[in-house]
């Protein structure tokens, strides 16, 4: 059997399994196992097992352990651990209360301070799913106990939880770097434009919702006094310090990304203790979830490594590049076709998954083109963005569903979600037209 045939047959294997809502690790390490063994054992055009099992066990267990001996595989603990700690420490629900009272008297100001709300729990967290589940206890009840329309109530919190995506730090970044073996750090800094851009069109569509629909968000009757405005803005303080550290020392060259993570991670501890909102039972829960949340993506992580050295070995990517070549695509073709197949997949697939199955394909194909894969890092987080508020399967709506409860049903948030999604499609739309949007501060450094 040749080689593309076992590739092609193998993704389609693995869809096949994600659809059956197999975990997405052993569908990928369970096929890559079975494809090697078969690649081996018809090598010589008899089927031959004997002469698989060692070679397949080779690179089964030399891809899984090399990964999860990576340097750069570290910081994805330490990144989820600070996102866990600042929340308890009450740093990221600060940046929210600080937006809540700046903004309140703007009609729906209070839609606007979820959305930098959920920007500056990006810029310490890294995970969209968590920013959405996050806030999403906090955000969408104000919302709708002041009387939000509720639509806007929860589709901002949904869309917002996204902007952890691109953000840095963004674990998707991380895994994306990991793959491409291109820099983390890199990667971190070409997604703070992006990241703005999005988060500046969401207030955008909430000013103009508002604008023309003023009962969308009823008018704040309360006061708010300068001092407690102020009041506000220092307490908001330790949140912004840790994104310095981490933009500003990458930047800067202070730090790797690695070491930015652990610089936070301590700096979140000393803040935590310091101010009396952190103690030793919440540190330890922190640190019991985030041992749970990175076996789960390191599992992901290694079956994938194991899929990558698979296709690798099948030859597939290079026949698709070779395919796509003798075809003649444009530019424009190649791109509209790429981000047509990340929308189909982000409708029914986690973004993880779409990424570390997509990425054996389309990393030499974007090579072959002489593409930079900093800039392709970025389209491709932005496009897993959008995938997790597009119906049906948009996860963070399901996350924000959860959070509500009977009160929204969830065809209502995905009908709010649409005024959100065609900034998503103006913003990945400028990024594939203009890279430098992308590498502006990453080329700067």
């Amino acid at each position: 059997m040749d080689g593309t045939l076992i590739g092609l047959v193998a993704f389609a294997s693995v869809i096949g399994l994600l659809a059956l809502r197999v975990p997405i690790a052993f569908a990928l390490a369970g096929v890559a196992s079975i494809g090697t063994f078969l690649v081996f054992a018809l090598r010589t055009g008899e089927f031959m097992p004997e002469r698989a099992l060692t070679p397949t066990a080779s690179l089964v267990f030399s891809n899984s352990f090399d990964l999860i001996h990576s340097y750069d595989l570290s910081m994805i603990p330490l990144f989820v651990a600070l996102g866990h700690i600042a929340y308890r420490a009450e740093i990221t629900t600060k940046i929210y209360h600080a937006a809540r009272v700046w903004l309140v008297k703007v009609p729906g100001g209070v839609a606007m301070a979820s959305v930098v709300g959920c920007g500056g729990f990006s810029a310490i967290t890294g995970s969209s799913i968590a920013c959405a589940s996050t806030m999403g206890r906090i955000c969408s009840p104000e919302m709708l106990r002041l009387g939000y329309d509720k639509r806007l109530a929860t589709a901002s919190v949904a869309a917002g939880g996204t902007l952890g995506s691109l953000i840095p730090p963004s674990v998707l970044f991380i895994i994306y770097g990991i793959f491409t073996e291109t820099s983390i750090s890199a990667l971190f800094l070409a997604g703070i434009i992006p990241g703005l851009l999005t988060l500046a069109g969401f207030i955008l569509v909430i000013w103009v919702w508002v604008a023309r629909d003023p009962a969308a968000a009823p008018a704040f009757t309360g006061t708010i006094t300068p001092a407690e405005r102020l009041q506000a803005a220092r307490d908001a303080w330790p949140a912004v310090a840790l994104f310095v550290i981490i933009v500003g020392g990458i930047y800067g060259g202070f730090f790797t990304a690695t070491e930015a993570a652990a610089v936070c991670v301590s700096a979140a501890v000393l803040i935590g203790f310091a101010q009396r909102k952190l103690t030793f039972r919440a540190l330890w829960e922190a640190l019991h979830e985030t041992v749970i949340q990175t076996t789960s993506i390191f599992f992901i992580a290694a079956g994938a490594k194991i899929f990558v050295a698979f296709i690798a070995l099948t030859g597939v990517a290079g026949d698709v590049v070779s395919a796509v070549t003798e075809a003649e695509l444009s530019v424009v073709v190649l791109l509209v076709s790429i981000a047509a197949i990340y929308l189909l997949l982000g409708m029914f697939l986690d973004p993880i998954g779409i990424m570390v199955l997509t990425l054996p394909l389309m990393v030499p194909l974007v090579e072959s083109y002489g593409w930079d894969l900093i800039w392709f890092g970025v389209v491709v987080i932005k496009l897993l963005e959008i995938g997790l508020i597009t119906p049906p399967v948009g996860l963070n709506v399901f996350v924000i569903s959860g959070m509500v409860g009977r009160e929204v049903p969830i065809d209502k948030i995905f009908s709010g979600i649409l005024r959100f999604l065609s900034v998503d499609v103006i913003v990945l739309a400028l990024l594939m037209a203009f890279p430098i949007l992308s590498l502006l501060i990453p080329t700067s450094m």
